[in-house]
């Protein structure tokens, strides 16, 4: 009696999901920063689009990424 060897993910399938993690590690990355270096001065870099548009888009890219890398099915 041989024993099947049954994977629930292929190997493309780990390929998504670390492209989507290491796009999720670069937005978080993105949005880290513009603060002050004391508590009553202003740092107009919180503002930035870099932080308020770039790096959200990059997050929900990857996390909708991890999405696909779970459900992608490439039928064996």
């Amino acid at each position: 009696m041989s024993e099947e060897k049954f994977f629930l993910f292929n190997k493309f399938n780990y390929y998504i999901f670390l492209i989507s993690l290491s796009i999720i590690i670069i937005g978080f990355t993105l949005m880290i920063g513009g603060g002050s270096n004391n508590e009553y001065d202003f740092n107009p870099e919180i503002f930035s689009k870099t932080r308020i548009i770039v790096s959200p888009i990059l997050i929900i890219i990857g996390y909708l990424g991890l999405g696909l890398s779970i459900f992608y099915d490439r039928g064996n």
